[in-house]
């Protein structure tokens, strides 16, 4: 039996009271958050120029990737569907704001809405400079209810996602695709959805420390479009085949960083611990 939490239950149920606060207590995934939220966050790219931004972090959970992005003077608003999770950011009193609901569905979070807001994140449009995600895209493949269509949960999802963001602005979401049409899937969404952008691929010849990072631009993108070298473990450049190799999954038009930064101790399977 796959021990994907995606495929145990629907998150709303997987992680309930106990497993939420057995979530929120391990140093090691508070720990592995933070890698993976400050990798996010370096992929967003942006501006240095010490204004805080408005950032949006989809699958909140309890709050811990919203440190990271406090921890950089960043606000934020979390978004999650699971009660528990939110509970505990609550008693963690954590910085940002929160909203139940989810990412996939109609909105239940905003009391009233123009026409076409009832979709996905339903926030206003245009007033979020960058949005990350971690662990948590990869359950919208999955029909949880007889009413969830995957696609169609994405194309809400996404649509609503471009439609709340600053023009130029960028999301970046660490996720876990079950397989190559899995990936593509997700990725056809965002496109259709009117993101530029692909897939970052940190260590991908590492079995432990390989991760992927859907990295999207909303409109035309403001920042640089330059794409570095990739590091490799040892801190330098991968070599031009890693480099191409890599390439291989970045499908759309904007490129994107691809320096990698290795996570010692989180192996591909331990994504089952790996959620916010």
């Amino acid at each position: 039996m796959s021990n994907r939490p995606e495929l145990l239950a629907p998150p709303e149920i997987f992680y309930d009271d106990s497993e939420a606060r057995k979530y929120t207590s391990s140093s090691r995934i508070i720990d592995i958050q933070a890698r993976l939220s400050e990798r996010a966050l370096e992929l967003l790219a942006l501006s240095v120029d010490g204004i805080p931004r408005l950032l949006l972090d989809i699958g909140c959970g309890s709050g811990l990737s919203g440190e990271t992005l406090t921890e950089n003077g960043h606000q934020w608003i979390g978004l999650d569907v699971s009660q528990s999770m939110l509970n505990i950011a609550l008693e963690r009193e954590v910085e940002g704001d929160l909203l139940l609901g989810d990412m996939g569905q109609d909105a239940s979070f905003v009391p009233l809405w123009p026409s076409g807001w009832d979709k996905g994140l339903a926030l206003r449009p245009g007033i979020i400079d960058g949005a990350i995600s971690i662990s948590a895209v990869q359950w919208l493949c999955n029909a949880d209810k007889s009413s969830h269509e995957p696609r169609l949960r994405l194309k809400a999802f996404f649509g609503s996602l471009y439609r709340c963001l600053a023009r130029g602005a960028r999301a970046v979401f660490q996720v876990y695709p079950e397989n190559i049409a899995q990936r593509e899937l997700i990725l056809r969404s965002a496109m259709h959805a009117g993101f530029a952008g692909g897939v970052v691929i940190d260590y991908p010849h590492s079995a432990k420390s390989r991760k992927e990072y859907l990295v999207l631009a909303c409109g035309a993108p403001s920042i640089s479009t330059a794409v570095p070298r990739g590091k490799g473990e040892d801190g330098e450049s991968c070599s031009e085949d890693e480099s191409s190799e890599e390439n291989q999954t970045t499908l759309y038009a904007l490129p994107v960083p691809a320096a990698a930064h290795q996570l010692d101790d989180a192996d591909d399977d331990a994504h089952i611990n790996e959620r916010k």
